[in-house]
């Protein structure tokens, strides 16, 4: 049975109609949600933000990344859906920014310009985790309402060229002075931050071409570095929660309000962590029943009493009704920054790669614990500790490591570096660690021909589902 029809369908994907685009300001933008009376581009802003948790809290994304395991109903830690709906990010976050875009009006809200720019930072960023997940994609002729209720599939090289051109375009309008604008729920309106986000988005993004572009990658990457990124953790991408239901965040609804105590800490993530000592530990899961940490097979199908009590649970700091979710930080950025001077994108070779990569980890571990005293006897450690031959493994493990709960983030980063080495049995996925999101199976009726010519045209052949991959993961 079809969950969606194509009358639905239209609506959502051409993105025609902003009543479903809008979770709070509905009443107060229109009552033709086709032709609104009153746009705000900054409360199209703020209710595109209300979707930032979403990149990061998901039951699907942090199994990805092997983060976590589930100690119940596994299915999600055993790849068993394959095709994942992408709708409501359309007729969401990127609608809302579309619309804030070309509505910028409002002189009282703060300077047109940086309304335009912080809108495309945040469309820039939603569709970038969109087609890390899917490939190629609905992009430039997407968000059209009546003018095209069918949208090609851009090639996912062409999306990363949009994006880039995006960011340009917003770190060169944004301006400083009195900059400041309205309604922002994340940076409270500091438009610097939002210039910091931009070009740290815009860096991470041009590594992403390391193995598929490296010429375009590091010209992009070395643009952006020129154009200030974010130096310091204050400058993080932080949703901070409220404690309060409607605007709680998704772990405490799982855990206290729920009471599925469903998640703990993965055997593939406390088998590394915890020979090492790592001060973030604590931090990300609790004690087992014996008083020591604790992972649970990642992908069992059936978890039992005794696996559960041996398992740590994900950190009580960490799904407290108003716990914050961390989505872009400046230890991201570091770790970027290292590998970028091993690859030689950055000149200084491993004495500077070394240098970010300590750097990375003291601020991965204050952003987490809030103390960095354990952090030099950490890094002396031989597991730890920076080396030329092995740099770029000890790099991607450090930054898995920090992208805890960053699902999405870290399975990205694991299909375009191979690090961690995340393995899964034969029983599950055909032992394969998926590469790619499938799309919505509701497109092969809705938008068959498009479908079908983007299904024909992956860049490295294969069926549309978990095992194919996308353009900058190159075999």
């Amino acid at each position: 049975m079809k969950i969606f029809n194509k009358k639905t369908y239209l609506a959502l994907l051409s993105l025609a109609l902003m009543a479903n685009g809008c979770k709070k300001f509905d009443s107060s933008l229109s009552t033709d949600p086709n032709n609104p009376a009153t746009l705000s581009s900054v409360q199209l802003i703020a209710n595109a933000e209300f979707s930032l948790p979403d990149i990061s809290s998901s039951p699907y994304g942090v199994h990805y990344a092997q983060h976590l395991s589930l100690t119940a109903f596994p299915d999600n830690s055993r790849f068993v859906s394959t095709n994942f709906n992408f709708y409501s990010w359309y007729s969401g976050p990127l609608k809302n920014l579309e619309e804030a875009i070309a509505n910028a009006k409002n002189l009282s809200d703060g300077p047109l310009a940086n309304q335009k720019a912080v809108a495309k930072i945040l469309k820039v960023y939603f569709m970038w985790f969109l087609t890390d997940r899917w490939g190629d994609l609905p992009s430039s002729e997407s968000l059209k309402g009546s003018a095209n209720y069918t949208p090609k599939y851009d090639k996912q090289q062409d999306i990363y060229n949009q994006l880039f051109i995006l960011l340009d375009e917003a770190n060169a309008e944004i301006v400083l002075t009195n900059g400041n604008i309205k309604n922002d729920i994340v940076y409270n309106g500091d438009i610097t931050k939002w210039k910091k986000l931009g070009n740290t988005i815009h860096m991470l993004m041009a590594l992403r071409l390391s193995k598929v572009d490296a010429v375009k990658g590091k010209a992009e990457f070395l643009k952006a570095m020129a154009n200030g990124p974010m130096v310091a953790n204050t400058d993080n991408l932080v949703y901070n929660h409220l404690a309060e239901q409607a605007n709680e965040n998704y772990w405490f609804n799982s855990f206290s309000r729920l009471g599925r105590n469903w998640y703990a800490l993965s055997n593939t993530l406390v088998d590394y962590m915890k020979p090492l000592n790592d001060p973030r530990l604590p931090v990300y899961g609790n004690l087992n029943s014996s008083g020591t940490y604790g992972g649970l097979e990642f992908g069992k199908a059936s978890p039992t009493t005794a696996d559960i009590n041996n398992s740590s649970l994900l950190g009580t700091a960490l799904r407290q009704q108003n716990s914050p979710v961390t989505l872009v930080t400046y230890s991201q950025l570091l770790f970027a920054m290292a590998e970028a001077a091993k690859i030689t994108w950055l000149p200084g070779g491993d004495a500077q790669a070394q240098t970010y990569y300590n750097s990375a980890i003291t601020e991965s571990v204050r952003q987490w614990t809030g103390s960095i005293t354990t952090v030099p006897a950490f890094l002396a450690q031989p597991g730890v500790a920076y080396d030329a031959v092995d740099g770029l493994r000890k790099i991607g493990y450090q930054r898995w490591v920090h992208l805890f709960l960053n699902g999405y983030e870290g399975w990205s980063e694991f299909r375009r570096t191979g690090f961690p080495v995340l393995t899964l049995p034969v029983g599950i996925n055909g032992g394969i660690m998926p590469r790619r999101d499938g799309y919505p199976t509701q497109e092969q009726s809705n938008n068959s021909a498009n479908y079908n010519a983007a299904v024909a045209a992956f860049p490295y052949g294969g069926a549309d589902g978990l095992n194919t991959r996308v353009w900058w993961d190159k075999p």
